[in-house]
């Protein structure tokens, strides 16, 4: 992409018309692994958006200087170090999240929306759209997975973040919670629920 992005555009279009989940198909293993609770989800999308936003940054103010043949480690090595400093943020002042997550915060460093928007965007734009491109396929990632972790919570546990939110009297009548809802497949149900409506409102997206 050139310099002369639209910043606007950088930010908005992830969030619905160029979703790097649902219409780019990245990042699905993490939102099959982090969205059976609705509070690892939100933890895990405000981390993917501040890590992805700081390394668009950095890779944009440095891009005119890193060698070809070594740009990809030069990314690695960027969004290794903000995983961490993410990691170790959760671990005080979020710990019970953290525990939730174990690993797949570290495994951020293999989502592909990462690394495919600092080779597609960081790498050819000035760091202001570049943050702004962050943020906005971040946040796009981020409602998916809140989505997601709301309705599997909701109809696997009867809670949100914890709290009972079916009241009792539908369990004395009978109600009972779908337990298909806490595994995974069930998130790539959702998953694909969320691609269906996204493409029946956007009419370009349909396959001809």
């Amino acid at each position: 992409m050139a310099d002369k992005v639209k910043p606007l555009d950088a930010l908005l279009n992830p969030l619905s018309r160029n979703n790097p989940v649902v219409v780019q198909i990245l990042g699905i293993c993490s939102v099959l692994a982090v969205t059976a609770k609705l509070e690892p989800a939100i933890v895990m999308g405000i981390s993917v958006i501040a890590v992805l936003a700081l390394a668009n940054v950095i890779i944009s103010l440095i891009r005119n200087t890193i060698p070809t043949n070594i740009r990809i480690i030069v990314q690695l090595v960027v969004v290794a170090g903000l995983v961490v400093i993410v990691d170790q943020v959760l671990k005080a002042y979020a710990y019970d999240a953290s525990k939730q997550l174990s690993v797949f915060i570290g495994l951020i460093i293999t989502n592909c929306i990462l690394m495919g928007r600092l080779e597609a965007f960081a790498m050819a734009n000035k760091p202001w759209p570049s943050f702004l491109d962050g943020i906005g396929n971040g946040a796009g990632y981020a409602i998916i997975l809140i989505i997601v972790g709301f309705f599997r919570e909701l109809l696997g546990s009867g809670t949100l973040l914890g709290y009972q939110v079916v009241p009792q009297w539908c369990y004395d009548h009978g109600y009972v919670n779908n337990g298909l809802m806490i595994l995974p497949p069930m998130a790539l149900i959702v998953v694909g629920c969320i691609i269906w409506v996204q493409r029946s409102y956007n009419k370009d997206l349909q396959e001809p």
